[in-house]
């Protein structure tokens, strides 16, 4: 990312999707317009994008359009408000793009917190947040169950680490946006999610700002269908990112951080080969200890080979993510999380058979061996089957200058 920021008199459109909303529209264009002559510091216009309206919408917006200097129309004749985003965004010559709800469900205030980071250039995608620490929402409990159901599967499928997909209040860089919207598919609800993704899988900052928000009742979105159609769109990022369509080329790229201090005692997050065997330790100590009482908890319940499978199969994900985060990281670190995970499962399936081959001997061996003789060999097995998955770790899914971002 170069550190080049739009100037201090950059311009930032404020988009807003309608449909059939001739009743709303006036009122949100009266308020925002007088906040933003009032309280924002950059120059702006609003562009409101008619997404196919079967009422008197567009009629309405072009009236209000000829009484509100800063207000400009766009009219499709397809219906989708990621479409709406697309083709406003798209096409803005402004330096920052805006997109919020008709029902300004969002207090205005957070807006200049959303776009500062912005236009000074330290973040390039911002977003709203209803569930960051700080936020406060009124919601009813259907719309509240289904948002923090929705982005906990989010952070579960994607490791994600922004906190709320879809709040209708979302800024972006000009220049960073354009590339990311020719890699986006979705044209309806699941735009905002998409974006966010591939924004995060292509390095990209992404700002978050709690707000205050009140939900609108008064609303078109169907939520349990838009939901359904969500968690099929998750299903084919996850796809896109494993087949590596989700890189996006022609972003611009942030520097590595620097030290702005002349005379800094610089430390490195990468560590050598002695710094990885201990925290690799660490982290396996705790996973065996974890692995092991998984094993004693469910052979209560199953099988001995499914109880090996499934105490390996949680702790080698919760393994994988850890020694990721801190045994391997650097700025060297993969940072496709799927294919280092699908790689990780490799590594599983051959530790696993190497663990299973040794609890399997000791039947052959021993007619009724012991569950503390069970535990011992596991112990064991598990001890040398873990130094083979350092070495393929570190040489081959952690492998320095293997998919930099």
């Amino acid at each position: 990312m170069t550190t080049d920021a739009p100037a201090k008199t950059a311009t930032v459109d404020v988009v807003v999707p309608v449909f059939n909303e001739e009743r709303s529209l006036p009122g949100c264009l009266r308020v925002l317009d007088e906040f933003l002559t009032a309280s924002f510091p950059f120059r702006s216009t609003i562009t409101v994008v008619d997404n196919a309206s079967t009422d008197g919408t567009l009629d309405v917006a072009r009236l209000l359009a000829a009484d509100y200097e800063r207000v400009r129309v766009v009219h499709l004749e397809r219906k989708g408000r990621g479409l709406a985003l697309r083709q406003a965004w798209g096409a803005s010559d402004a330096d920052v793009v805006v997109y919020m709800d008709v029902d300004l469900s969002t207090g205005l205030d957070a807006l200049l917190p959303l776009v500062a980071p912005l236009v000074n250039g330290h973040s390039d995608l911002s977003i709203g947040s209803r569930l960051a620490p700080g936020a406060r929402t009124v919601r009813g409990p259907k719309r509240e169950f289904v948002s923090r159901a929705y982005n906990q599967l989010i952070r579960l499928m994607h490791g994600a680490r922004f906190s709320d997909a879809q709040c209708g209040f979302k800024a972006a860089r000009t220049d960073v946006v354009r590339p990311l919207l020719d890699h986006v598919e979705d044209d309806a609800w699941f735009f905002d999610t998409e974006l966010l993704l591939l924004a995060e899988h292509n390095g990209l900052r992404v700002h978050e700002v709690p707000v205050d928000w009140v939900e609108d009742t008064d609303s078109r979105v169907d939520v349990i269908g838009t939901a359904w159609d969500d968690v099929r769109g998750l299903l084919r990022m996850a796809r896109s990112k494993a087949s590596g369509q989700a890189r996006v080329s022609g972003l611009p790229r942030r520097p590595e951080p620097q030290a702005a201090h002349p005379d800094a005692v610089l430390g490195r997050r990468e560590g050598g080969l002695a710094w990885q065997l201990v925290s690799f330790a660490i982290v396996g100590v705790f996973s065996t200890v974890a692995n092991l009482a998984l094993y004693a908890l469910l052979r209560h319940w199953w099988p001995l080979l499914a109880a090996n499978l499934g105490a390996l199969v949680i702790t080698t994900l919760l393994n994988t993510e850890a020694n990721r985060r801190f045994t391997f990281a650097g700025p060297q670190t993969p940072t496709g999380r799927i294919r280092v995970h699908g790689q990780g499962l490799v590594v599983f399936a051959l530790y696993y058979l190497f663990t299973s081959g040794a609890l399997l001997l000791l039947h052959a061996c021993t007619s009724d061996p012991s569950r503390l003789l069970e535990l011992t060999v596991l112990l064991v097995s598990s001890g040398l089957g873990t130094a083979g998955r350092f070495l393929l770790l570190r040489r081959w899914i952690f492998q320095p200058g293997k998919d930099i971002r």
